[in-house]
C-alpha cells in the first residue's frame, strides 16, 4: 500500500510577536521535518518559519503560493507531494490556515484525495476575540466582511443583530484595517443602544485591546482602530 504524505495545517502569529509565546513547541517540530509549504506570501512566511525555528534552512524550502492569483487548477499541483509521501505544510498570514484563510481549498482537496490533515494548536483571533468578549460562545457564526456599500452596510448590521436577539447568537465580522473606525461609526449609527459590541483587536500583541459595551457606552468612549486588525462582535441580549 502506498504511504501517502501528511498535509499540516502550521498556525502562525497573529502581529509582530516572540512565536514561543503563543505557539506551541509541536509548530517548531512540524517545521523541523517539513521542506514544502503552501503559503500566501512567501517573504512573509520564511519570516515566520525563520522566527519559529531560526536552525531551519532557508534553501531547503519548497515554497508554493497560494493567493488572490493562484489558478484553480494549480491547487492540485500543490499538494501532489503528499501522493509520493512526502508531509506538505499549509501556512496562513496569520493565525489558523483555512479559517477565514484561503487555504481551506486545499484542505478540501487532501479530504478528497485521501490525504491526513493535521491542524496544529495556534491563535486564532476569531475565537480569541469570542473567548474575552463574554458573549455566548454555545452560539455564534463568523460572517467575514460585510458589504462595502453604506446602505447595504447599515442593513447587513441590522440584519446581524435582529438574528442575535432571535437565535441569541454572537454576530462576529471582520473588516479591511484601514476602514475599521469607519466600520465603528456605521455601527454606532445603526445598532440599538443596549446592543452589545465587543471590538477585539491586536490580539496576543503588547497593544491588544478587548473591551464589551453597549453601544450606548461606545459612543461616549473613544478608541482609535486605524489599520489595526480587528474582531467585531455584536448581541442583542435578551
Amino acid at each position: 500500500m502506498k504511504i501517502l504524505g501528511k498535509l499540516y495545517l502550521i498556525p502562525t502569529t497573529l502581529g509582530e510577536s516572540d512565536p514561543m509565546d503563543v505557539l506551541p513547541q509541536t509548530v517548531k517540530k512540524a517545521i523541523d521535518f517539513i521542506d514544502y509549504y503552501i503559503v500566501e506570501n512567501e517573504k512573509t512566511a520564511r519570516k515566520s518559519i525563520k522566527a519559529a525555528h531560526p536552525e531551519k534552512k532557508q534553501p531547503d524550502l519548497k515554497i508554493s503560493l497560494l493567493n488572490k492569483h493562484t489558478e484553480v487548477k494549480e491547487h492540485a499541483q500543490m499538494i501532489a507531494p503528499c501522493l509520493q509521501g512526502i508531509n506538505v505544510g499549509l501556512m496562513s498570514e496569520a493565525g489558523c490556515p483555512g479559517v477565514a484563510d484561503p487555504g481551506a481549498a486545499i484542505v478540501k482537496i487532501a479530504h478528497e484525495k485521501g490525504i491526513q490533515v493535521v491542524p496544529l494548536v495556534g491563535p486564532s483571533s476569531i475565537l480569541l476575540a469570542l473567548m474575552g468578549s463574554g458573549m455566548n460562545g454555545q452560539s455564534f457564526a463568523f460572517n467575514g466582511y460585510l458589504p462595502i456599500d453604506k446602505s447595504e452596510k447599515k442593513s447587513a448590521l441590522k440584519n446581524l443583530e435582529k438574528l442575535s436577539y432571535d437565535k441569541n447568537q454572537s454576530q462576529l465580522f471582520i473588516e479591511t484595517p484601514y476602514r475599521n473606525n469607519k466600520l465603528l461609526e456605521d455601527i454606532l449609527q445603526t445598532l440599538q443602544p443596549n446592543t452589545h459590541l465587543c471590538i477585539a483587536c491586536d490580539i496576543t500583541l503588547p497593544t491588544e485591546y478587548i473591551k464589551t459595551l453597549r453601544v450606548a457606552d461606545w459612543k461616549k468612549t473613544k478608541v482609535d482602530l486605524h489599520n489595526r486588525p480587528c474582531i467585531f462582535i455584536i448581541h442583542k441580549m435578551y
